[in-house]
Parts: C-alpha cells; sequence; structure tokens
C-alpha cells in the first residue's frame, strides 16, 4: 500500500510540473507573439479595482491599529498626569490647622472620583473603537485573501485553455498534413509489406492521428468548463464587492465619530469637574491669604491708631493709618496696591496697573456697591491733578491694602 501512495503522489507531482512547464512555454510564446493571448478588458478593470479596494482597505486597517496605539499612548499619559497631580494634591500645602478640614475632605473625595472617572471613560472609548471599527475592518478584509486566490488560479486556467486551443487549432489545421504523411510510409510499407497485412498498417496510422485530435479537443473543453466557472464566479464577486467599499467606509468613519464625540463630550464634563476643583483650591488659598493679610492689616491699624488718637478723632482712621502728606480727597478710607493688571470693561471703571496705588472711597450711595467691588481714585491722579472725577470702581481681589 506504501508503494502506491508514493507512486500516486509522484504522478500528481509529475503532472503538476508538466502543468507549469506548459504555462511557461504558452507565456513564452505569448510574449514573443507567436500565440495569441486571451484578453478581457472588463474582468482585468475589476482586478485593478480590486487590487485599489484591498490596498485602501489594508492602509485603513493599519491607519486604525495606529489609532488605537496612539489612544492607548494618551491613555497612559493621562493615567500618570492625573497620577501625579493626585499625589502631589496634599492637604497641608494651606494649613490644615486654618483652613476647614471637611471642606479639604471633600475636594480630595472630588478628585478621586473624578480620576476615576477619567480612566473608565479612555478604557471604554479605546475598547469601543476596537469592537466596532477594527473588529469590522477586519472582517471586511478578510474576504480579500481568498478572492486574490481564486483571480490567480483563474489566470492559470485562462495560460491552461489558451494552450489547450493552441494545440487542439494546430492539430485542427495540420490534420490533412498528417494524413498526407502517414499515407507516405503506408505506400512504402506496401512494397515491403504481404497484401493481407497492407490495410491493417494504414488503419492503425489513422487510428492514432484520431486518438490524438480527439484528446486535444476533450482537453480543450474540460479546460474551457474550468476557465469559464471560476471566470463567472468572479464577474459576479467582484463589481458586489467594489460596491461594497462605500458601505464599510461609511459605517467605519460614522461609528469613528460617534465614539469621539460620546468620548470628549464625557471628558469636556470630567475636565469642567477638575476645572471646578482647582477653582475651590484657589479659593481657598485666596481666602487664606486675605485672612492673614487683614489680621496683619488690624495688628498695624491697632498699633499706630494708639498712637494718634487725636487725629483718628477728626479723620478717617484708614486715612491716619496711612499717614499721607497733603490733603486727601472726600471720603477717603484706605489705601490699596493693585497685584495684578485691570482692563476696565465699563465707562464708571477704573483701570489698573500692577502697582497702582489707589485711594479707596466711600461711596456716595452705599447701596449702589456691589460685593467684591471697591470705588477708588489713583492716588498719583489726585496729587497731580487733584480731580476727584477720575474715580472709578474696581475688583477688591485684584488689590492689595497698604
Amino acid at each position: 500500500m506504501a508503494e502506491i501512495g508514493k507512486g500516486v503522489t509522484a504522478g500528481k507531482l509529475a503532472i503538476n510540473v508538466q502543468k507549469r512547464l506548459t504555462r511557461a512555454q504558452e507565456k513564452v510564446l505569448q510574449k514573443l507573439g507567436k500565440a495569441d493571448e486571451t484578453r478581457d478588458v472588463v474582468f482585468e478593470e475589476m482586478v485593478a479595482n480590486f487590487n485599489k479596494q484591498m490596498g485602501e482597505g489594508t492602509k485603513l486597517q493599519k491607519d486604525l491599529k495606529a489609532y488605537l496605539a496612539a489612544v492607548k499612548t494618551m491613555h497612559d499619559a493621562s493615567r500618570r498626569l492625573q497620577d501625579c497631580l493626585a499625589d502631589m494634591y496634599e492637604p497641608d500645602w494651606f494649613g490644615k490647622e486654618e483652613m476647614d478640614a471637611l471642606a479639604e475632605e471633600l475636594i480630595e473625595k472630588e478628585m478621586d472620583i473624578n480620576l476615576e472617572d477619567t480612566d473608565t471613560m479612555w478604557l471604554d472609548y479605546h475598547q469601543s473603537i476596537t469592537d466596532k471599527s477594527l473588529q469590522d475592518m477586519d472582517m471586511y478584509l478578510s474576504q480579500f485573501p481568498d478572492i486574490k486566490a481564486r483571480i490567480a488560479k483563474r489566470d492559470r486556467k485562462l495560460v491552461d485553455f489558451d494552450s489547450a486551443r493552441h494545440h487542439f487549432t494546430s492539430l485542427q489545421k495540420g490534420k490533412k498534413k498528417d494524413e498526407a504523411k502517414i499515407a507516405k510510409p503506408a505506400a512504402l510499407l506496401e512494397m515491403a509489406a504481404p497484401s493481407w497485412a497492407q490495410g491493417l498498417i494504414s488503419a492503425h496510422q489513422v487510428a492514432q492521428t484520431n486518438l490524438s485530435y480527439n484528446q486535444a479537443e476533450e482537453d480543450l473543453g474540460r479546460a474551457q468548463k474550468i476557465f469559464e466557472e471560476l471566470n463567472v464566479e468572479l464577474q459576479d464577486e467582484l463589481p458586489a464587492l467594489w460596491d461594497r467599499r462605500v458601505g464599510v467606509y461609511v459605517n467605519t468613519f460614522q461609528s469613528l465619530a460617534g465614539h469621539q464625540e460620546k468620548f470628549h463630550k464625557e471628558m469636556s464634563k470630567l475636565s469642567e469637574n477638575l476645572n471646578d476643583i482647582m477653582t475651590k483650591l484657589e479659593e481657598q488659598r485666596q481666602i487664606k491669604k486675605g485672612a492673614t493679610a487683614a489680621s496683619k492689616t488690624e495688628d498695624c491699624a491697632k498699633s499706630e491708631g494708639a498712637n494718634h488718637n487725636e487725629s483718628a478723632s477728626s479723620a478717617p482712621k484708614s486715612a491716619v493709618t496711612n499717614g499721607s502728606d497733603g490733603e486727601l480727597p472726600p471720603g477717603f478710607l484706605y489705601k490699596v496696591k493693585a497685584v495684578h493688571d485691570y482692563a476696565a470693561t465699563d465707562g464708571d471703571e477704573l483701570e489698573l496697573k500692577m502697582g497702582d496705588v489707589v485711594l479707596v472711597l466711600a461711596f456716595d450711595n452705599p447701596d449702589e456697591q456691589d460685593d467684591g467691588w471697591l470705588m477708588g481714585l489713583k492716588e498719583s491722579h489726585w496729587f497731580q491733578k487733584k480731580d476727584i472725577s477720575a474715580k472709578g470702581v474696581f475688583p477688591e481681589n485684584f488689590t492689595q491694602r497698604v
């Protein structure tokens, strides 16, 4: 049994080798122009579209994987940045004993929740793109290798069909010549052979010629059938595959855009939460800073008030505290110094430059004063022009009492 198996394998190998040799010989003859080649312009255009479609799909798949890798990298970088922020955020930065411990605890709790939500969002975003966009693209491209292999097989079978067609045509054209060649040796044999054997020899020669002709005709029919079956299948599949590409691209990018929109919308909420946390942190810092400055000012006012009781009874306390030389404007309360630039946005506002000294004045109508806003006049302007009409309102948190 083993020997029979080896014989069958060797026979198949010999057939395959013979097919390759025949195809190679046919291609050489076609390139040299000695044999015509069957061409199908419409099918060639389909194959060109197929190759273009496969190249575009492969590139899109590659770029999607690169995008996912970038999302993973961005997630890792975001996580490290958030971890760094969480590690740096310590309650004792601002003096835990002097600040509301409950507020500190609340902010830390919000920070932890915000960081956990951010990490979850990145993981969901990555997984959604993988499940919806990348896997759909992988499934779409999985059909291309099989079709590509059948196109290559169809090309080989076309060469076999051309070879069989040329062989059959050559036998058909040369049939009369072969019959003449067979008749001539038969005439010679008639002279040497007995009369009873002359008819048998001639019949044998004709039978051999007919057998080769019939075999070539059968080979041509078989090659044509195999080629046409593959050709018909591909003629149906390739246009349908070409038309499906638009739907695949639409679904892929719509899905990607939807995931991006959802991710960025939810991330913007988390970013807004983080911004609110940082705002609370800054407010706490300002509260502490203001409390410290107010404490120092009160101590200074008490000390100087004890030394100038008489002056304090005839002038505003803050004015005596500042000890300004020269006449001060009516309603003067105290002085402040600008610690930030402030650009006036209305006609009744006072524009400030960092370092400006402002004389704070009392409002003519206390009901007009808004929380966090003061009325004042730049000291330099008052001493130069003694013009109180240049006064205006300004935000208190842009200044520091002096």
